[in-house]
């Protein structure tokens, strides 16, 4: 099928295009989504401009777009609308891929505009199990970083190192002592995918960790670059 990808750079929208080109979908457009405040309801907000490097990565930037957003609560949705709504006029797409593990907001809204469009929804994560989904991440292949963290129990030497098989069994440990969700479902962090299987190049990245309270933290990016894998195999 012909898919349009919800792409904000972070773990579980990557997770979901993935796994519609590992069943032979076609993607022909990709729509990062940019918030004007912090607060958004519905959208990943820290460094979502960096989506449009990962679609370089992959090979994709020609179908990518960016569409800026209010953030403000429903009127946001309607924008998302409009958006797609142009796109489907343009390219006709006949999936919407998304990252949705498990909020009711969120998955709902985006079947509301799916229907409205005559389209199908392709959440392949929706409802897992989520610490499965956390192990099967990085099972696949798919090698992410923790840019923000806002929940209590969550180390703050995580941030900004590549989340391997050691890293998640540390999450998942303190997700269960400190009661927080262990795929972050539930905001107590944010994500940048730095690499994947359909990924050509991997993201670089200039980085500095930084405290903003006993329970929150963040990595200042200042820098990101794409490293070409044909490039490094052959560098000696």
């Amino acid at each position: 099928m012909r898919v349009c990808s919800l792409l904000s750079g972070g773990k579980d929208s990557n997770y979901a295009l993935y796994r519609a080109l590992r069943e032979g979908h076609e993607p022909v457009c990709i729509l990062v989504a940019r918030p004007r405040t912090r607060d958004s309801w519905m959208f990943h907000v820290p460094n979502v401009e960096l989506a449009l490097l990962q679609a370089e990565a992959m090979g994709l930037r020609h179908i990518a777009r960016m569409v800026e957003v209010s953030g403000v609560k429903e009127r946001e949705v309607e924008e998302l609308w409009r958006a797609l709504e142009r796109l489907h006029g343009e390219v006709g797409f006949e999936m919407i891929t998304v990252g949705a593990l498990a909020s009711r907001y969120q998955y709902k809204r985006i079947e509301r505009i799916a229907r409205a469009l005559g389209v199908e929804v392709y959440a392949p994560a929706w409802l897992m199990d989520q610490e499965e989904y956390l192990r099967k991440l990085v099972d696949e292949g798919i090698r992410f970083v923790i840019t923000r963290i806002s929940t209590m129990g969550l180390p703050h030497k995580l941030l900004g190192v590549p989340i391997g098989p050691v890293e998640v069994e540390v999450i998942i440990e303190a997700a269960r002592r400190y009661g927080f969700n262990p795929a972050f479902e539930g905001g107590e962090a944010e994500t940048l995918v730095v690499d994947a299987p359909h990924y050509r190049a991997r993201l670089g990245l200039k980085a500095t960790p930084r405290v903003l309270g006993d329970f929150e933290a963040e990595l200042v990016i200042e820098d990101a670059w794409l490293e070409w894998k044909e490039q490094l195999a052959s560098s000696p």
